[in-house]
């Protein structure tokens, strides 16, 4: 062969390659966020009781601007596209559109929350803020769960387009059998969307709004049709004084946009490949919290006195490692998904045995409560009283998938 043909050859192979590892090294970048600011034009979304008469589709605008502005300042690398940068009405459909057309690696949704106030009244209790990812509630009956409010409210938005029951295909959102399709969901970003909200939650409580509701999963429209990880973050409640008082300063909300985007930062740093300064250390499926009462607290461990062991490991006295590492079908509990590796005898886990399932580049944390077949209610029941949020799932041949 003459020399040029090989020389040719050799610099066809080193193109080659080096578009294989741009390809490779393209394809672990996060490179476009979607930020979406609630409500908007003729959809104020909530309002505030007292004089000043706040409208939450002004405070969520503000707040997505300024994070908009830090995210590109802070990532240059990344292109933020907006659902909204006006205060134009924006279809809940067309919100996900956006993002999907725009080939988005994450979704954000800003919103304002809100709760009933009684007559002739200017403020509520409920305060702080809260983070949604798409799904069923974490009791599996959305229509009941704490939050069923607040995905009323957010989804009633629809009836402001026309023919919405054709281009939601016949979902209502005051119908209670409209949301049965959300129990039947299983997201495929379902993981890295409750990951990015668990690191959200994190960085919101270090203020200005520091009371945390909680991580929930629950049937909001705006994140049904999105083909990313994608969460709804409620930033504090328009009806609560203290609240109120954060939102309506220009220093509150760009607070609140700087701890989103520290949180962005860290997601977007373990979704290419690097170390998370902060992950998670706790369970990222929390319990919504009650408007009216604190998050309940697990029970404490219970003492067997037959067998004078805890709760925690007689639930678990039959299985060993044995069993479950030449078991084909696992049935148990998830109690958190996160990007750091966990020890089997960490003290999150109480006693109980567990697997960890790889899951992209995360771990999916399961208690494990059966090996011989579906495992009764009762036992279930034990450990998810233990771990508010989690829920029922089986793992065969190395998938996971909830029953």
């Amino acid at each position: 062969m003459k020399s040029h043909h090989i020389r040719a050859i050799l610099i066809a192979i080193a193109l080659y390659m080096g578009a294989i590892c741009a390809y490779a090294e393209s394809s672990l970048k996060l490179r476009t966020v979607t930020i979406d600011a609630g409500h908007g034009g003729h959809d104020p979304g909530s309002i505030s009781r007292d004089p000043s008469k706040v409208k939450e589709k002004d405070l969520t605008l503000d707040i997505a601007l300024k994070l908009r502005d830090k995210i590109r300042k802070q990532h240059p690398d990344v292109k933020v596209v907006m659902t909204r940068s006006t205060d134009k009405f924006v279809e809940l459909k067309e919100r996900a559109d956006i993002a999907n057309r725009n080939k988005s690696d994450l979704f954000i949704s800003i919103h304002i929350n809100s709760a009933e106030v009684g007559r002739g009244k200017y403020w509520h209790t409920a305060n702080g803020f809260s983070v949604h990812c798409l799904g069923p509630s974490s009791s599996g009956r959305d229509m009941n769960t704490p939050n069923m409010d607040i995905v009323r409210r957010e989804n009633a938005v629809i009836k402001l387009e026309k023919d919405y029951t054709t281009s939601y295909e016949g979902f209502d959102p005051d119908d209670p059998g409209s949301y049965i399709i959300f129990n039947l969901m299983q997201n495929a970003n379902q993981n890295q969307s409750l990951y990015f909200a668990d690191l959200v939650a994190n960085q919101m409580k270090k203020g200005p709004l520091t009371t945390n509701r909680g991580i929930s999963q629950n049937a909001f429209l705006v994140l049904w049709r999105t083909s990313m990880p994608a969460v709804l973050i409620e930033c504090g409640f328009i009806v609560n004084k203290s609240d109120l008082a954060v939102l309506s300063s220009p220093k509150g909300r760009d607070g609140i946009a700087e701890r989103i985007c520290a949180a962005f930062g860290q997601f977007k740093q373990n979704f290419e490949g690097g170390e998370v300064n902060a992950a998670a250390d706790t369970a990222v499926t929390q319990a919504p919290v009650s408007e009216e009462k604190p998050e309940d607290k697990p029970e404490e461990a219970k003492v067997n006195e037959e067998e004078g062991k805890t709760q925690e490991e007689s639930a678990n006295v039959q299985l060993t490692d044995e069993q479950i590492s030449s078991a084909k079908v696992i049935y148990g509990v998830q109690v958190m998904a996160s990007p750091k590796v966990v020890k089997p005898g960490d003290p999150f886990f109480k006693g109980h045995k567990m697997v960890a399932v790889p899951f992209g580049k995360l771990y999916r944390y399961i208690i494990v409560v059966s090996t011989d077949g579906i495992p009764s209610k009762e036992k279930l029941s034990e450990v998810k009283k233990q771990y508010p949020g989690s829920y029922q799932v089986k793992v065969e041949n190395g998938e996971v998938s909830r029953f």
